[in-house]
């Protein structure tokens, strides 16, 4: 009997055409790596793109389609190709310190079929992971990997048979929560999420309350989550909590009235096709330690 094939790695870089250094930099890293990847996509998301490298395709879209729309048309084109088995989605502004990340993500795919995501871990310049970069409540310990319920959007990989089978990025976010609405399907659909902390991007340290519409697009897009894969008796339970967790940490009126129009403009608009996910699955996630009501 033959052995199965090694998957074979597409990457996937997004930005938005104001981090040329960072961008030549990460592809400089990508070019460092012992296992070469099949195809690399760099797509501009509302703007042009610099003077890039022979062997990377360039895509330049028209307007900006946020991170849900410009990582839809970066896999996309890479399944276009027909020679991509896993998707590598990394931050336009990180970096891969260690030359075996490939290796290791193609090892991890072969080893296991049913293997959906795997998540990186995150660190800064001085090697500190910061707390909202560990995909599980109990983050104490950024080195304990294993089994998760979402994933992290800075550095992660996806199965391709996966993403054809429950669909790509959820268009409509634009960004924030994205990766939980599609780590939710994917657990749905059976598929493992998992988080490898031996998988390092290098990320400079940053806050998501930088961007002006953080607190709104949070807030709706976390309403609508709920309203589109939660079974009803949870819906409430979910919103609930995180209305009383947002109150407790944050500290900016300004945060909180943009926060509240969010959660109404979730409330308001449609958010899209509703599959509530099956019990079992919130069971699963149960018992991984995040039951989707946090």
């Amino acid at each position: 009997m033959s052995a199965a094939p090694e998957p074979r790695l597409g990457i996937a870089v997004l930005t938005m055409g104001n981090r040329p250094r960072e961008v030549a930099a990460l592809l400089e890293s990508v070019a460092k790596q012992d296992v070469p990847p099949a195809r690399v996509v760099v797509v501009g998301n509302g703007s042009p793109l610099p003077e890039l490298p022979a062997e990377v395709t360039a895509v330049e879209l028209a307007e900006n389609l946020g991170v849900s729309g410009g990582r839809n048309v970066a896999w996309r084109r890479l399944r276009e190709f027909g020679d991509v088995d896993v998707v590598v989605d990394l931050d336009d502004d990180g970096l891969l310190v260690d030359a075996d990340v490939f290796r290791r993500v193609r090892d991890l795919y072969a080893e296991d079929p049913r293997l959906g995501i795997v998540s990186f871990r995150i660190a800064d310049e001085t090697g500190e992971t910061q707390r909202r970069h560990v995909p599980r409540l109990r983050a104490s310990d950024p080195m304990r990997g294993g089994e998760v319920t979402t994933f992290l959007g800075g550095g992660h990989a996806l199965s391709m048979a996966m993403l054809e089978q429950i669909g790509g990025w959820p268009d409509a976010f634009f960004f924030t929560h994205e990766e939980t609405d599609l780590a939710w399907r994917a657990l749905d659909a059976r598929w493992k999420v998992v988080y490898a902390p031996e998988l390092l991007l290098q990320h400079p340290r940053t806050s998501p309350a930088r961007h002006a519409v953080y607190h709104r697009m949070t807030a709706r897009n976390r309403v609508w989550l709920a309203r589109r894969h939660l079974p009803l008796p949870l819906v409430p339970l979910y919103l609930a909590t995180w209305t009383l967790l947002t109150l407790a940490r944050t500290r900016s009126l300004t945060g909180l009235r943009a926060w509240a129009g969010g959660f109404l403009e979730g409330l308001r608009t449609s958010c899209g096709r509703r599959r509530p996910m099956r019990w079992r699955t919130v069971w699963h996630m149960t018992k991984l330690g995040r039951p989707p009501i946090i």
